[in-house]
């Protein structure tokens, strides 16, 4: 079924930006709503019209990404990896990282074929490795 365009507002765009650049903090509904000067239930259900998920959603996407980048580096722990996307426990990260890329962040980051990843650009390199979930 084929579902007409929804126009996207700038403030739906604002916020996605926002979303973006503060997926690490502490965002939620109410004050995303507030920044596009909408009611919480109808910025949830415009967001989603938009862009195919909820803003939960997307915040989680953005998290993944960046974690499993960050995985992909080696760089840091799996603890600082969690705290550096905005998770406060270990366990919630890893569940949720398990949940979006179904495999642990440990498994992940020992998998073969990272190095091949960094001959890629990054734009291809984060279609190919976002999140489904």
């Amino acid at each position: 079924m084929h579902r007409p365009a929804i126009p996207l507002s700038r403030h739906l765009l604002r916020v996605r930006d926002l979303i973006d650049r503060a997926y690490a903090e502490q965002l939620d509904i109410a004050a995303l709503a507030r920044s596009a000067a909408v009611s919480p239930a109808y910025f949830s259900r415009s967001f989603k019209a938009a862009f195919g998920e909820t803003p939960h959603q997307y915040v989680m996407s953005r998290r993944m990404e960046r974690a499993k980048a960050l995985l992909r580096a080696g760089e840091l722990s799996v603890t600082d990896v969690c705290m550096a996307v905005g998770f406060s426990s270990l366990g919630s990260f890893s569940t949720q990282f398990r949940r979006f890329v179904g495999e642990s962040p440990s498994t992940y980051r020992a998998r073969d074929g990272h190095a091949d990843l960094a001959l890629l650009p990054g734009c291809y390199v984060r279609r190919w490795t976002r999140p489904l979930g």
